[in-house]
């Protein structure tokens, strides 16, 4: 079976679960980026069509709120809390020594796929900034050498795959 193929058909298994309710879009497109890691051009077409909602208010919708991407990110994503607390704890140098250490900037992807890279104003955890939150993970009072063995360890996971 083709890539695009596969593609609709997970994207119509998506939109099934959720009954083909067109006030579920959001939902929808939140399940269909857990499951591809970002938004194909397909799968908003499949979307769209399967819900009965033209293809520029999915696109609207996509394209509206941060959490969704329309370019394939990498398999772990980094978000470097920018918001106040963070900031004048450091923030910034976490930035840089992150994008050293990937060899990205905010908004792009490791060759290879691994790593995507964003900032974000706020992840509410101010109490223990900077923050880094990888995943779903949250990394409080992080350090220079704290992004070493974070990232280490997850490259290391990554070869043992």
């Amino acid at each position: 079976m083709s890539k695009v193929s596969d593609t609709k058909l997970k994207t119509k298994q998506i939109v099934k679960k959720h009954r083909g309710d067109k006030s579920a879009l959001i939902a929808v497109l939140q399940d269909i980026q857990e499951a591809f890691n970002y938004l194909p051009k397909d799968a908003l077409t499949v979307t769209g069509k399967a819900l009965g909602i033209p293809i520029s208010r999915v696109y609207e919708v996509a394209t509206f709120y941060n959490a969704f991407s329309l370019k394939p990110r990498g398999e772990h994503i980094v978000k470097i809390c920018m918001g106040t607390a963070c900031h004048v704890r450091g923030a910034s140098a976490i930035q840089d020594k992150m994008e050293r250490t990937l060899c990205i900037k905010p908004g792009e992807t490791t060759a290879d796929k691994k790593f995507s890279l964003e900032t974000v104003n706020c992840v509410g955890a101010c109490a223990l900034g900077p923050v880094v939150v990888i995943d779903t993970e949250y990394h409080g009072q992080v350090t220079m050498a704290k992004v070493d063995k974070i990232i280490g360890k997850l490259k290391e996971g990554a070869q043992q795959s």
